[in-house]
């Protein structure tokens, strides 16, 4: 699928336009809308898509990030958590574009205007970005926020890549990596330390999203873990 881009709840369509031509820009074809609070095909949005009006007719539409099937999603925000807050422990854009191959299945999430991703919106996501600016006015614009990572990862790819012929882990693969990833952690006594075993939950799907796994390596994880539960 490549990478998409997602706007959870936008409010002003002329920013989702000025979005579309931002994706056409840096070769981004596809947008994802999650109920969204204007109309993406409006004069306004259109006549600011410029060139790039099929993108917002192309749109998908959907109620909500469960509905988005996507191998990696990376929620953007401008509020950075600490060491312990481990879904907003970000990444920065040009660390973002090294991680992700070229082809990847990769939903970018960005947040509606003013109040961003909840923690329930970006605890659905695998990892975060943040773009790093000023802390007296952390907050940007939702159009230049969504050109300064499409570009990072559009000169990023502009590069020869000498792995892009490697598939990477898909949809399905990830979903059974994750479930046999539960069960192991599951299937160990924490005793009176429930805390402990939710910390460790968080943090292996963080370590499974942010990794970007080959196909070839999540078999050979599923593999290792198959034999830790046959050991118990």
């Amino acid at each position: 699928m490549g990478v998409r881009v997602v706007l959870f709840k936008p409010e002003v369509s002329g920013n989702v336009g000025a979005v579309a031509r931002l994706m056409g820009n840096f070769d981004v074809q596809e947008l994802v809308l999650i109920q969204p609070k204007c109309d993406h095909l409006s004069k306004e949005s259109q006549d600011r898509a410029k060139h790039n009006k099929q993108i917002l007719k192309k749109a998908v539409i959907l109620d909500s990030l469960d509905q988005l099937e996507c191998a990696t999603l990376i929620a953007t925000t401008a509020r950075v958590g600490t060491d312990f807050n481990l879904p907003r422990s970000p990444l920065l854009p040009s660390q973002l574009a090294e991680l992700v191959p070229v082809g990847a299945d990769v939903g970018i999430v960005f947040g509606p205007e003013g109040p961003g991703l909840s923690n329930e919106e970006i605890s659905k996501c695998d990892f975060t970005v943040s773009i790093p600016t000023t802390k007296r006015y952390a907050a940007m614009n939702l159009s230049h926020a969504v050109g300064i990572i499409l570009y990072e990862l559009f000169q990023a790819r502009s590069l020869y890549h000498i792995a892009s012929h490697i598939k990477s882990m898909g949809v399905a693969e990830k979903k059974q990596l994750l479930k046999m990833v539960d069960a192991t952690i599951e299937g160990i006594d924490w005793d009176t330390h429930a805390s402990r075993k939710e910390t460790q939950l968080r943090l292996w799907h963080k370590i499974v999203g942010k990794s970007f796994l080959t196909n070839r390596e999540a078999m050979a994880f599923m593999g290792f873990l198959r034999q830790i539960q046959k050991g118990k």
